[in-house]
């Protein structure tokens, strides 16, 4: 699986995610199927008011709870993803399977990109007896287009 650190076909990457949401079975209204689409056209965390203003740029509406109300929506049904650090969004990397991810946040350019829950985490609650029923893990840096060469 690609990170949205790496080079990728990024159109078969948010035509998979737009066609897993419509093959599941919840009511993906025009407004969240944009909404999914912003998130989708860059791997950079967005915060609601850019959506919005996005939103109102293309006549779907101007008031906050237009965008709160389809990002938690996305969230909910496990397209997208909040970014608590950056109070922000991004479309989730793995739709429809269910996991805790991991994100790794460029400080310089907002990329975001997915990565499985650190397996050491899950084994170490196995092994003490811990139910883990979520995980927010976000480590911030430099991505590799963002460092300055040695």
């Amino acid at each position: 699986m690609s990170s949205g650190f790496d080079p990728h076909d990024h159109s078969a990457c948010v035509s998979g995610a737009i066609a897993q949401a419509e093959a599941a079975d919840i009511r993906l209204t025009p407004v969240r199927r944009r909404v999914l689409e912003i998130l989708l056209e860059s791997h950079t965390a967005m915060g609601a008011y850019d959506v919005l203003a996005r939103l109102r740029d293309e006549g779907l509406g101007d008031q906050p709870p237009i965008a709160y109300r389809a990002l938690s929506f996305l969230v909910d049904n496990g397209l997208a993803h909040r970014i608590e650090r950056l109070n922000a969004f991004v479309a989730c990397a793995r739709p429809g399977a269910e996991h805790d991810p991991a994100f790794m946040i460029c400080r310089s350019c907002r990329t975001v990109a997915e990565a499985a829950s650190p397996a050491t985490l899950d084994r170490m609650a196995n092994d003490s007896g811990f139910a883990i029923e979520r995980t927010v893990i976000e480590a911030e840096g430099l991505c590799p287009k963002c460092q300055v060469p040695a």
